[in-house]
Formats: C-alpha cells, sequence, structure tokens
C-alpha cells in the first residue's frame, strides 16, 4: 500500500501557512476561543445594559412620583426609613 503525498503539501509556503493558522486558531493571544470567550461577554454586557437603563427609567419615574405626591413620599420614608411623627410608635412586623 503505497500512500501518496500531494506535492504542494511539501512546499514551503503551505506549511508555513499551515502553522501561521495552527498558531493564530489556538496559540495566539487573539485565538479563535478567546474571541468566542469575549464575544459571549460581550453579549452579557449589552444585556445587562439593557437592563440597568431600564431600571434607570424606573427609579426616575418613582422619583418624580414621589416628589410630586407629599402622600406617597410620607408612605414611602415610613415604610423604608421608618420615619414617624412626634408621639407616634413604630412597630416593626417581621415574616417568618
Amino acid at each position: 500500500m503505497n500512500i501518496r503525498i500531494p506535492k504542494f503539501t511539501k512546499s514551503f509556503y503551505f506549511i508555513f501557512a499551515l502553522c501561521f493558522l495552527i498558531w493564530m486558531l489556538f496559540f495566539d493571544a487573539n485565538d479563535f476561543i478567546s474571541q468566542y470567550r469575549l464575544k459571549s461577554k460581550l453579549k452579557n454586557l449589552k444585556d445587562q445594559k439593557q437592563y440597568y437603563i431600564k431600571k434607570i427609567e424606573e427609579v426616575k419615574k418613582d422619583r418624580e412620583e414621589l416628589l410630586n405626591n407629599p402622600e406617597l413620599l410620607e408612605k414611602f420614608a415610613r415604610e423604608k426609613y421608618l420615619m414617624k411623627k412626634k408621639g407616634e410608635d413604630v412597630f416593626v412586623i417581621v415574616k417568618e
């Protein structure tokens, strides 16, 4: 059984190009695996950016409502920061 290797595979340019391709795909700092990881990280960060932009809009909306409605502001201060008026007692009920 005589296996014949194509002549172009013995060429310096072919061997050099093959080595270069292997180096770029697996060993270089910008290899294929690193590029894939960076792309997935970028997608994750873009998703997080959209999430935080949405949250910022919600907070801005809530802030405007609090600043324009004194009753809502009082309710928020009482619930969140446990503030009270003079002569009142505050009871905190913790659900277990």
